[in-house]
């Protein structure tokens, strides 16, 4: 072996074996004979910088993508960005703000040369930093969603869905940043809770024919005294400008005198129709709702219904439109004040409450959403999606875990129009080319638009008509929206657009895996599928990972603005990569959120720095071939071959169902209870008058070869440690790493061994809390009495050598004065204590004990002979009580037999009543005496934890 620190120094290594992986194509990936295994990374935004999601979806991709190559798959794993039209455009506005540049003062080619400028410089921050945790991308592979080849898919896939008759153009209402100016997705839209004021204003009720050139609010008032008016209640009081009707419920009494009337809107000189539909709920606020097509898309749904006039009062920036009168320019919340001013002042106004409800917010501007009429080009969705919605159901696609179903099924069942359009410069601009006039021809370029215009006209002519002008051809200003690139990705990756039979497509395609968040199932998940189906006719991928959100202790989500989450970076420079890798994925179930602790990346380093030790303990041994094995060593060895054996059957089960932190939590109890705690125990040599004795040769040879198995199931994991203690263990020509190691196979394991061993860990443990409890030191040898054969041998030797006690077989046994006994299965041991304990403060003890017991039976008798309790009380309580009484008893009649004896020559005993083994145990004190071992998971690391029972 090679000379090792003594301490465990992540830094150095990380940075040598990152490089080291890279520089010798160790991440790289070309077709050949073997079977691909492939993912694609989710692009994330070339503006982004690593956050605790990101750490937790690339963990998950790198471990499934390096135990791949373990297993001898092709693995490729493409990683890339998206070119995030919103928040890139905006980070270029702000940056150009700085400089005191305006957008508006620049052309769209001026723009854009600054936005690339702004990518080349700042949009590989994130990739670089992956390769910090230790991402093992293939990134001679590495995409941008808006590279050449790529935006040209786009463009491509436009054209085609466009001239089958799947594209559109038209007015629809759509998520309006009134900021970023531009159309958002939903999944852009973030729904917070605010607390708003709800505005009751009176309108004044009129006849259908009865006109009014201006409703001022003295006619109002005279209106109101008369008992013609309608209350509605808003909190968008500057809408009401913009409204159209006010609706009722047919079947509302309160209103039904005002059917067929007409509402006079203040400050507008126009009345509206008093509509009714069973749209409104006659229990809800005032039983009557203003109708604002424009600008609320229930209420333009209605408007459509019946036929509304739709009135926009806001222009693109928030700012009121000129249809608002006196209050035309102003910022749309500055007039919700003003206005409820006016209205109060005016006496239309006749109360506020204070409201909660939820406002949509743009992700990327944090302006609040304005519902808003825009002519936008849309994708239909309806029979585009079916194959998506098939094969997921069918199986074909799993969604992991499948509690996803029923939410992916409801969204493709109730899928909308696809709104693909934005109002921006960076992104694939719009292949729609316009005449003088408003007509369009969708094209490639504008030569192609022309020709296409001539085409046009051509038939135009012949059917009689006139042909329509194209000297001057202007193409759309809008961009696609930046999910009509990424719901591309799996194909366009691998080139699958610009040469559809490629080698790369035919082999990678379809990927096997892909890790995402829950989030975008449906945004972004669900489009992939739907774009395979179109374009390729077979699935993008055949697994979906759903990762949860990484939120901190009080279940918040951890985000920037919040200023609850750490920096990911800082985290890996304080707890090395491999230990902040453990720490994510310690309590890491798909798709649940993961509550994030600090400490389980403390954990993490603490299990590296185990690790460490433990390879230094072993690299520190004097290896000799004179010296015989031990049996107890040759047990050991032939033990954790089988235990190996045994985890790496259920690891390999545990990654077929995705259960990633599963994975981690059975290699870590392997590594650090199987093999630290027991295993080297039970091998390192002996020390003689304070020196170390040299090691078996056998044993030290089949010790490294067990260590070097630790490793493999630990690499993909923790790369970087184990692929340093790799090169340490043995000399190792360049391509021998860890990396591609490979993967343990599975042997039938022997239960007969795994059992007896089992049942000795047990009896070690026992032997040491019994110890503990009784104050007893380590080192002081004692006798251990056995008259069970079938465990003869192997355990009682190892027992001997972890317990320092001396095994002696006795056919027949029979506690004797200060005896204790020890209960392990249906095996009783002895252990002779006379003299080495107070038997007298032991036995004082029991009696209160009983007394204590004696007591609640009697409280417990008494509810259970009690008629009126018994007759009203639920089963189940009455079971209860039962068992509680049962337990008493069972409890007292054990100490009275331990403690109490008939015959006065009986000696107290402690009773150790071990069912199973776990790493972690918990002991019960029913007495200071007796213990009673249970298991208490999920607390890796060989621990015990008393707590007293009473």
């Amino acid at each position: 072996m090679n000379e090792i620190a003594k301490t465990y120094s992540p830094a150095d290594i990380e940075a040598k074996w990152y490089a080291y992986w890279k520089e010798n194509g160790f991440f790289r990936s070309v077709p050949d004979q073997r079977e691909p295994y492939t993912i694609v990374i989710p692009p994330p935004n070339v503006t982004g910088v690593l956050h605790m999601g990101h750490m937790l979806n690339n963990t998950i991709q790198d471990v499934l993508i390096r135990r791949a190559r373990m297993l001898g798959k092709n693995a490729c794993w493409v990683p890339g960005t998206d070119h995030a039209s919103i928040a890139t455009e905006a980070k270029v506005v702000a940056m150009l703000k700085e400089q005191g540049i305006n957008k508006s003062d620049l052309s769209r080619e001026e723009f854009l040369k600054y936005a690339w400028e702004w990518k080349e410089k700042y949009g590989g921050i994130i990739l670089n930093q992956l390769e910090k945790l230790g991402a093992s991308c293939d990134w001679e592979r590495t995409r941008f969603t808006m590279e050449d080849d790529l935006s040209e898919a786009v463009i491509d896939v436009f054209i085609d869905l466009y001239r089958k008759g799947q594209i559109y153009r038209g007015v629809r209402m759509v998520n309006w940043d009134p900021q970023g100016l531009t159309a958002v997705s939903d999944e852009e839209v973030i729904r917070k809770e605010v607390m708003q004021k709800l505005y009751y204003v009176q309108y004044a009720v009129v006849d259908a024919n009865e006109k009014f050139d201006t409703m001022d609010a003295v006619a109002a008032q005279a209106k109101f005294a008369e008992g013609n008016f309608i209350t509605i209640a808003t909190v968008r009081p500057e809408t009401i400008l913009g409204d159209s009707a006010v609706c009722i419920h047919p079947d509302d009494e309160r209103y039904k005198k005002f059917h067929g009337k007409h509402v006079a809107i203040p400050y507008t000189n126009r009345t509206v129709p008093v509509i009714c539909d069973e749209y409104v709920t006659m229990d809800f606020g005032t039983g009557a709702l203003k109708v604002t097509p424009a600008h609320d898309v229930n209420d333009y749904n209605l408007g459509i219904k019946h036929k509304l006039e739709v009135i926009n009062i806001f222009n693109e920036n928030g700012t009121m439109h000129e249809r608002a009168g006196k209050y035309i320019g102003e910022d749309r919340f500055a007039v919700r004040k003003k206005i409820a001013a006016d209205l109060q002042a005016d006496g239309y106004l006749i109360k506020t409450e204070d409201y909660k409800s939820q406002v949509g917010y743009s992700e990327r501007t944090n302006a609040a959403i304005e519902p808003r009429l825009s002519m936008q080009w849309f994708l239909k969705m309806d029979k585009i999606s079916q194959p998506a919605l098939e094969n997921v159901l069918n199986g074909n696609i799993k969604l992991i875990p499948d509690k996803f179903l029923n939410t992916y099924k409801h969204w493709m069942e109730n899928v909308h129009d696809w709104c693909i359009s934005r109002q921006l410069w960076w992104g694939q601009r719009i292949p729609s080319w316009y005449n003088e006039t408003g007509e369009f021809m969708v094209a490639k370029t504008e030569e192609e638009a022309r020709k296409l215009f001539e085409e046009y006209n051509s038939k135009l002519v012949a059917q009689g008509g006139k042909a329509v002008a194209y000297d001057k051809l202007q193409q759309d200003e809008d961009v696609l929206d930046t999910w009509f690139s990424s719901w591309l990705w799996p194909i366009s990756v691998f080139d699958g657009f610009k040469d559809p039979n490629n080698a790369d497509i035919n082999y990678y395609y379809p990927t096997n895996d892909l890790i995402t968040a829950p989030e975008i199932l449906f945004f972004w998940v669900a489009r992939m599928i739907i774009a395979g189906y179109e374009y390729r006719n077979e699935k993008p991928f055949t697994n979906v990972y759903l990762t949860g959100i990484v939120r901190d202790k009080l279940g918040r989500k951890m985000s920037k603005s919040l200023g609850n989450s750490p920096d990911p970076l800082e985290l890996i420079t304080k707890y090395s990569a491999d230990g902040v890798r453990v720490g994510m994925l310690f309590s890491s179930p798909a798709g649940n959120d993961l509550p994030f602790d600090e400490g389980l990346c403390e954990q993490g380093r603490n299990f590296a720095n185990k690790i460490w030790n433990a390879f230094r303990l072993v690299n520190g041994w004097t290896v000799s071939k004179d010296v015989a094995a031990s049996n107890v060593a040759l047990a050991a060895i032939e033990w954790y071959k089988n235990k190996l054996s045994a985890t790496v059957a259920e690891l390999n089960e545990l990654y077929d169902k995705y259960r990633i932190s599963d994975v981690l939590l059975a290699t870590y109890k392997l590594v650090w209870d199987d093999f630290c705690a027991w295993y080297l125990e039970l091998v390192k040599p002996e020390f003689i008058n304070g020196e170390p004795q040299p090691i078996s040769q056998i044993v030290y040879d089949e010790t490294v070869l067990l260590f070097e198995q630790n490793l493999i199931v630990l690499h993909p994991f923790m790369p970087f440690i184990t692929e340093e203690l790799w090169h340490t263990i043995r000399k190792r020509d360049e391509n021998d790493c860890c990396i591609v190691a490979t993967w343990p196979t599975v042997s039938v394991a022997n239960e007969a061994i795994l059992k007896q061993f089992e049942h000795a860990q047990q009896i070690v443990m026992a032997l040491r809390n019994m110890r503990a409890a009784k104050q007893l030191s380590p080192k002081e040898a004692l006798e251990f009495i056995y008259t069970n054969s079938n465990y003869a041998g192997n355990v009682y030797e190892i027992v001997a050598k972890l317990a320092n006690v001396k095994p002696v077989l006795s056919e027949k046994h029979n506690a004797t004065q200060g005896t204790y006994t020890l209960m392990v299965d249906t095996s009783e041991y002895y252990i002779p204590l006379e003299g080495k304990t107070d038997t007298a403060a032991d036995k004082k003890k029991a009696e209160e004990e009983i007394a204590y017991l004696e007591g609640f039976l009697k409280s417990v008798d008494a509810k259970l002979n009690n008629e009126k309790f018994v007759s009203n009380a639920k089963p189940e309580v009455i079971e209860n009580e039962r068992k509680k009484r049962a337990d008493a008893v069972s409890k007292m009649e054990m100490l009275k037999r331990i403690f109490l004896p008939a015959s006065t020559n009986a000696a107290p005993s402690i009773i150790f009543n071990i069912s199973k083994r776990y790493s972690t145990l918990e002991f019960i004190f029913i007495s200071p005496i007796r213990l009673k071992l249970s298991p208490l998971l999920n607390e890796p690391g060989p621990k015990v934890r008393g707590f007293h029972a009473r």
